[in-house]
């Protein structure tokens, strides 16, 4: 019996950790998904089990460009998320942000599709409200060396938002915190991968500043959750809604499981604090769990165990 609620759905960046996660959940969801990346940071790894299937498509493309297809609905995850990748070229990074969502708001607007903006905890910047709460303006270095992306997503927000008022769009926009699990690269930059990677091999894991800083960790399959909760919760809810896991750990304490989770003896450094590196990051989930009934149901000791399972199989080949 046919799906009658099948869509077409556009996944930007779709070959990266957390668009590729989500084209498969969609895929099993009985959606037809079009994947979309320039494989800048997103791998074809990631996407080779979802190749043969007959609803999943892939087209190399930037969004920077214009793409002119038929859709029904748009997650647009398309930027390198760690600050080695974004800061490679900063410009880009910020083209990708801005000229990106007008691309993708563009094509919303010609195919009357509904669309995801996924934004990010970063647009908080160093913080002086804590937990983070929507409401919150934030508090973001425009000039220093994450303005790039942090700035670029704000940008976009704003683009979103405008599109809203001005031509009725159906807008989500998604304020992701720190995710991590399997398909993160092990070259991301990110502190969960990098403290796994540096564990396997035997290497020091390096420690920005004094470890005291604070951050929380959300599993991939529980933010993949929340993504399509808010795609498909009521129109009058945009958001921007929060999603991430608010049991906060210090970096300390994050390489101290590591370390136990993978038996390493390997040593930690300490290092000096990366410019305009925030001090906490913890998001106040109450209206997404009020508005979609979402939660995080994956701790991060039963999120480490598959992430570290995925690196040690990444790193024997």
């Amino acid at each position: 019996m046919a799906n009658l609620l099948k869509k077409k759905v556009l996944v930007t960046g779709g070959a990266g950790f957390i668009g590729s996660h989500l084209c498969e959940r969609l895929l099993g969801m009985g959606h037809e998904v079009l994947c979309v990346d320039n494989f800048f940071t997103g791998t074809r790894e990631n996407i080779v089990g979802l190749l043969e299937h007959p609803y999943f498509e892939v087209l190399r493309h930037d969004v920077t460009f214009p793409l002119y297809v038929e859709v029904d609905e748009i997650y647009n995850l398309a930027c390198p998320a760690s600050p080695v990748h974004y800061q490679f070229d900063p410009v880009q990074t910020t083209k990708v942000c801005v000229h990106g969502a007008i691309n993708m708001l563009g094509l919303a607007r010609r195919t009357k599709a509904k669309i995801l903006q996924a934004s990010t905890s970063e647009v908080y910047g160093d913080p002086e409200e804590h937990p983070q709460r929507e409401s919150y303006w934030g508090r973001v270095n425009p000039i220093g060396i994450r303005s790039c992306y942090d700035e670029g997503k704000r940008c976009a927000e704003t683009l979103f938002f405008d599109y809203h008022r001005q031509h009725k769009l159906q807008i989500k926009v998604a304020r992701i915190f720190n995710t991590y699990g399997p398909k993160m690269r092990p070259d991301d930059g990110r502190v969960v991968s990098n403290f796994i990677v540096q564990a396997i091999q035997g290497e020091p894991i390096t420690i920005y500043g004094d470890g005291s800083q604070t951050r929380a960790f959300c599993y991939v399959d529980d933010l993949v959750d929340g993504l399509i909760k808010l795609m498909e919760s009521p129109d009058t809810l945009t958001g921007p809604v929060n999603l991430g896991n608010p049991a906060e750990f210090t970096i300390k304490q994050l390489a101290e499981k590591v370390l136990s989770m993978t038996q390493s003896a390997s040593a930690i450094e300490f290092r000096p604090l990366p410019g305009d590196d925030p001090r906490q990051r913890r998001p106040d989930i109450t209206l997404a769990g009020e508005a979609l009934r979402w939660h995080p149901e994956v701790s991060l000791e039963q999120g480490l165990r598959p992430t570290v399972a995925y690196f040690r199989s990444l790193l024997a080949q």
